[in-house]
């Protein structure tokens, strides 16, 4: 693993309670958030995968415990989306590709993560029934690429949710902060077959990743974080171009 200088590290464990404030605070578990920040401090690749997902197990489960609390999951949006992601998530965690392909798979995804930082998509529309062929084929896509990049899936479920208009804003929240959590130990299990690698500095990330958590989905929906979430835009589409275009 890279040897990362302390001071750098400090710095990275400054901005990752941010990232999990601004990710949780729209039910997410954060994890394309905490892979760019590891891009950007050149962290070692074979540990990025694993971290995040511990990360968003801790992050995405507070989140779903705040919405769910609020009476926003929707167990029937959630089910169909699941029932299939949850072992394409354990294939996906079982593969390991090439660190370059990974990286601009990775810088693809986070474009999903800042169309939803930026976009607010108007939830004032008639919704439109989920159908099982629909939720099934999309759960299983997302749950493949969750597992094989290290990402719970929310950031793209959520914002496939409101297009469709399949639910709210809120149902969407609620509804991807479960999926990412169990996409996100479906990818681990997977990782087990081959070994879990994980930075040692897991321990310090899950405390501070832990507290943004919690107070970005208490808060998330009663503040206005809209100048923080262009600031986290900017952070992702810095990472995305270095992850697809600088592979040095």
């Amino acid at each position: 693993m890279a040897i990362i200088e302390s001071n750098t590290m400090v710095w990275f464990l400054c901005l990752l309670p941010v990232v999990a404030f601004l990710y949780s605070s729209v039910g997410h578990g954060g994890a394309s958030g905490y892979l760019a920040l590891m891009a950007l401090f050149n962290f070692a690749p074979e540990t990025m995968k694993t971290t995040a997902l511990i990360l968003n197990l801790f992050v995405a489960g507070i989140s779903f415990y705040h919405f769910a609390k609020k009476g926003y999951f929707n167990m029937k949006l959630f089910l169909p989306f699941a029932v299939a992601s949850i072992p394409a998530a354990f294939v996906g965690g079982m593969l390991s590709i090439d660190a370059t392909w990974y990286k601009i798979i990775l810088g693809l995804i986070l474009l999903f993560a800042i169309f939803r930082m930026v976009f607010q998509i108007n939830e004032h529309h008639k919704l439109t029934q989920l159908q099982l062929w629909q939720g099934l084929f999309s759960g299983a896509l997302i749950g493949f690429f969750s597992g094989l990049i290290g990402i719970g899936g929310g950031i793209i479920l959520s914002p496939l949710i409101l297009v469709f208009k399949w639910g709210k804003i809120k149902e969407a929240a609620a509804v991807s902060a479960l999926f990412i959590w169990v996409n996100s130990l479906s990818g681990l299990m997977g990782q087990l077959s081959s070994g879990l690698s994980f930075d040692p500095m897991i321990y310090y990330m899950i405390g501070f990743a832990v507290v943004g958590g919690f107070l970005g989905a208490y808060f998330g929906s009663s503040i206005n974080n809209k100048n923080l979430k262009y600031g986290l835009a900017s952070v992702l589409f810095a990472a995305s171009v270095k992850l697809i275009f600088i592979h040095g």
